[in-house]
């Protein structure tokens, strides 16, 4: 136990994109009031250990991606970074020349970014290897996996480029629903399977040459309309093993078994970022900020807590005993992962946490919107 323990066809014209920034889901004179939140009580001791900043504003739907003490980042205005999550310090800095819309994927040693062009670039130690173009925009970081680069677009397409010279291998496309969300989607490698999602289903692709070995839906589209239909699943997930539990959005979450291709469970939810979790439990927000902890056997509701209602909050890390989320006001707050009682709060600069925090060599990670980087460790 670690520290934390023990303390389809492409666009005819344009394809309609759903935002989830700003006010979309919040906005308006009827903007409800976040929930108030007292004093903070640290039950859990955990202090500052550094802080940096990446470049510019982070803008699109940023994933922080970490291998070992090493955090992958990348900002709008172009820049990618390696930094040591033990000091905090830049291994290596790059532009791309071009704002990022999607990022950062990568194996530890290539790392890859989507730009607002539709380029995938991939850079090696500070230094770019190659860039390819591809058929429409993406939302979600790359896949680099293999020697490979796998980008999921938003005319539901996936493509798979060699990871040293940038040459297309192969493209697979499926049909979906006519509206895509501007949010990071499902593109993840389960052992010899690459996984991603495809609308509300979770789908198994052989990573040699993209034909489908199984498809499991965890939400179907309904409704009347386009939005009311929309059910693409969101990152993150949580994975245990062969298991992998994903949220649809504002629809439900599920649990596959990937090694068979076979739905375990799925319970309605109705959330839009996505969710993370252990072989017990499995943890997500909702869209009104209540904190729901499902069992992973089952599904079944564990606890939920409306202790952060209206607070615009991330995806949840679990960390040890806590659960780990930020919210709209810059603030990152540590739940008891049995109950959900605050276990502390710790403040950055008062901009909005942009993604789910992350923990690299017993460091907890957090950035916000303004593009500065934070962390933080058991103290």
């Amino acid at each position: 136990m670690n520290a934390w323990g023990n303390a389809t066809a492409r666009f005819a014209v344009a394809m309609l994109v759903l935002s989830l920034a700003g006010c979309s889901l919040f906005g308006g004179a009827s903007k409800p009031k976040p929930a108030e939140l007292g004093a903070n009580v640290p039950i859990f001791g955990i202090r500052q250990a550094w802080s940096s900043r990446i470049g510019g504003e982070v803008q699109f739907p940023l994933e922080v991606h970490v291998n070992g003490p090493v955090v992958f980042l990348a900002s709008s205005d172009g820049t990618m970074a390696a930094v040591d999550a033990r000091t905090g310090r830049d291994l290596w800095r790059l532009n791309v020349g071009a704002p990022i819309a999607a990022g950062v994927g990568s194996d530890g040693k290539i790392g890859a970014v989507v730009t607002r062009g539709n380029d995938v670039v991939a850079v090696e130690a500070g230094r770019e290897l190659w860039r390819a173009k591809l058929p429409a925009q993406a939302y979600a970081a790359p896949l680099v996996a293999g020697n490979r680069v796998f980008v999921l677009t938003a005319d539901r397409s996936v493509s798979a480029f060699d990871g040293q010279t940038g040459r297309r291998l192969w493209s697979q496309q499926r049909p979906g629903e006519p509206l895509v969300l501007r949010q990071a989607g499902v593109l993840m490698a389960v052992r010899d399977t690459l996984v991603t999602g495809l609308s509300g289903r979770l789908a198994g692709l052989n990573p040699g040459n993209g034909t489908v070995r199984w498809e499991v839906p965890i939400a179907s589209p309904r409704g009347t309309n386009d939005v009311e239909r929309l059910v693409d699943l969101v990152a993150p997930v949580s994975r245990v093993g062969s298991s992998v539990c994903a949220r649809a959005f504002q629809a439900a979450i599920g649990c596959v078994d990937t090694s068979r291709g076979m739905m375990l469970w799925t319970k309605p939810a109705n959330g839009f970022s996505g969710i993370d979790g252990d072989a017990a439990m499995v943890f997500g927000t909702e869209n009104n900020g209540t904190v729901v902890a499902w069992r992973r056997t089952d599904g079944e509701r564990a606890w939920s807590s409306e202790r952060l209602q209206y607070r615009q909050l991330t995806a949840p890390l679990l960390l040890g005993r806590s659960v780990v989320i930020g919210d709209n006001a810059g603030l990152v707050h540590l739940l008891s992962r049995e109950d959900g009682a605050p276990l502390n709060r710790l403040t950055t600069d008062g901009s909005p946490i942009a993604s789910a925090p992350v923990t690299a060599d017993d460091t907890l990670v957090v950035v916000t919107r303004n593009g500065n980087v934070y962390g933080f460790r058991p103290g």
